[in-house]
């Protein structure tokens, strides 16, 4: 690391109870041993602590954070540290939990950091706090994709993006989100890059085995999720669907089915779940065709006819666009994980 181009940022990660010990102490853990812990191994005389990292809570004293792991802050709100980086990590929160009425003087403070120049980063649904102090609004952010709901009814003026890892929410780069559970690693190796050194993230990576998830969300993101609303109508249309998604034509069966006028309820299941009765029943089948081709053999095309599709072009790009990747590169990508089972299984035969 180039000692002339360094300087030491003061990093503040804030922890309350609901906050996740792994995203926490994996932050401080990897940010505490950048400019250190790969020269340490490599045996080099240059080595800096390239950041200053400090918990902040409501409080400074213990407490127990998520799956109750210890946490000792160093500084409570109320002391208004001041911070070059502030992380918001993940929180262990539903995907129909918010912090609503929780926090005012913690999201004060965030607000103060960032009128002050400070930079504000959130992992996963770190977001959730981030959108509550309101400086999301009419930016985009991303957070873990099981929130996409959730954001849209609570925070409709934030343009939730469930497909990238990592969303500027302004053009300076002072607000960054972080998508799913381990898009720390990518926040991680972001921060490192933009506040020390390029060079100095890639050496970090390498020593942590960090991976960038240049593919984003889509590949892991689950397209087809119970619904939050208490419209009696569309839950029958869901269900109805659920069993015959793989038919040709089944909106219209479903429309005739019902005694209720097409526009009537194609209007009350977009308020009702955000997106069209088509777009539901497309996400139904990738999603169908998703767990064919993580769990079974069948040739793409099989799995194409197999889930209601006649063309398996238009399935291709269908699912490419829904995914982020084509069938195939898809199989290959959970091809490792599906081997491990297997192996797992033949040993307790062998056994």
């Amino acid at each position: 690391m180039d000692a002339d181009n360094f300087k030491s940022k003061r990093v503040l990660i804030v922890a309350v109870p609901e906050t996740a010990a792994s995203a926490l102490y994996g932050m401080v853990d990897v940010l505490l041993a950048t400019g250190n812990l790969w020269q340490t191994l490599v045996r080099s005389e240059t080595q800096e602590s390239a950041f200053d990292v400090q918990i902040i809570s409501t409080v400074n004293e213990p407490f127990l954070c998520g799956n109750g792991i210890p946490v000792n802050p160093r500084y409570a709100v109320n002391e208004n540290p001041d911070a070059d980086i502030v992380i918001l990590p993940e929180l262990w929160l539903g995907p129909d939990e918010h912090l609503g009425g929780r926090y005012h003087e913690l999201l004060h403070w965030i607000r103060q950091q960032y009128a002050g120049g400070a930079a504000i980063y959130s992992a996963c649904s770190g977001a959730l706090m981030l959108a509550e102090t309101g400086l999301l609004d009419g930016c985009n952010a991303t957070s873990h994709w099981g929130y996409s709901d959730l954001f849209r009814q609570r925070y409709p003026a934030i343009t939730f993006l469930p497909e990238p890892n990592l969303v500027f929410a302004d053009e300076e780069g002072r607000i960054l989100t972080a998508g799913g559970t381990t898009s720390w690693h990518d926040l991680a190796i972001h921060i490192i890059a933009r506040h020390c050194s390029p060079g100095e993230a890639l050496r970090i990576a390498k020593v942590y085995l960090l991976k960038w998830h240049g593919e984003g969300q889509l590949p892991f993101a689950a397209l087809e999720r119970g619904s939050s609303h208490d419209d009696a109508l569309v839950r029958d249309c869901e269900a109805w669907l659920q069993s015959h998604y793989r038919e040709d034509s089944p909106i219209s069966k479903l429309l005739d089915t019902l005694d209720v006028p097409a526009r009537t309820l194609k209007r009350r299941f977009k308020k009702a779940n955000g997106m069209s009765l088509m777009d539901y029943l497309q996400n139904m089948r990738i999603e169908a065709a998703k767990r064919e081709l993580e769990e079974g053999e069948s040739p793409v095309d099989e799995v194409c006819f197999g889930v209601g599709y006649e063309d398996p072009s238009f399935f291709r790009r269908l699912f490419k666009r829904r995914t982020g990747l084509t069938p195939g590169k898809y199989r290959r990508m959970f091809a490792p994980i599906k081997s491990l089972g297997m192996i797992d299984h033949h040993a307790s035969d062998e056994a």
